[in-house]
């Protein structure tokens, strides 16, 4: 995956936030740091602190380090990098404040993936919808674009969630924020090594929790995007 991104026609620098992963990950990351000076970079946290917290964690380094652009994405391949550069350009050329990966925009572009957990997503981000008022399809999807602006306006500190609804999270506050967002069509593949740590009980922490946020929201102020 690193190899990959370097290889893009546009350059991307890498951080990998590391949690203690048994799988040698922080070996192999340190051993590429050379060849890739100034551009691919490691956090490394002691245990498993979540999902939510480790991409906060990130988009804390990212705006300290005043990159203008920041992306989010699986490390399986499940994400194809070459859309890195879609994403990019419907965020600096298209306008949009947050560009989002989306499996759901055109269909179902889903690979591999067996149909209960097709059903399963397909389904959550109608429920999402539903419930919160967005129009967004793929309201559960990790492969995204947000211009900083958008991380230094939501309050990375109120972001609640730190598992899988972590996702749906940030885009609602986004929206809520005012800011644009855009569905780029993707095609996502399973992933050919590891395991998903989705489970049932982390479906129905997200389905309950959304319930939750959005009633939060009829109390709460959401600081607004600031017009150009």
């Amino acid at each position: 995956m690193i190899r990959k991104v370097f290889s893009l026609p546009k350059v991307f620098h890498v951080l990998i936030i590391e949690d203690g992963s048994p799988d040698g990950t922080a070996a192999v990351v340190k051993r590429l740091m050379p060849e890739f000076p100034d551009k691919l970079f490691i956090e490394e946290r002691k245990g498993k602190l979540g999902l939510g917290t480790a991409y906060i964690h990130g988009f804390k380094w990212g705006l300290k380090k005043s990159y203008n652009y920041i992306f989010e994405m699986d490390c399986d391949f499940s994400h194809n990098p070459d859309d890195l550069l879609r994403l990019y350009s419907a965020c600096a050329d298209g306008g949009a404040d947050l560009a989002i990966g989306s499996r759901y925009i055109t269909g179902v572009n889903v690979v591999n993936w067996p149909m209960k957990r097709v059903l399963m997503s397909y389904y959550a981000s109608a429920y999402v919808r539903r419930i919160t008022g967005m129009s967004i399809r793929d309201t559960t999807a990790g492969f995204k674009c947000y211009n900083r602006k958008v991380l230094e306006t939501i309050e990375l500190d109120k972001i609640k969630f730190m598992g899988y609804a972590f996702q749906i999270e940030m885009k609602f506050t986004a929206w809520k924020c005012g800011f644009k967002i855009t569905e780029v069509p993707i095609i996502f593949y399973d992933r050919t090594e590891g395991q998903s740590k989705m489970s049932g009980k982390i479906f129905r922490e997200a389905i309950l929790g959304v319930i939750e946020m959005r009633f939060k929201s009829l109390f709460r102020k959401y600081p607004q995007a600031k017009p150009l």
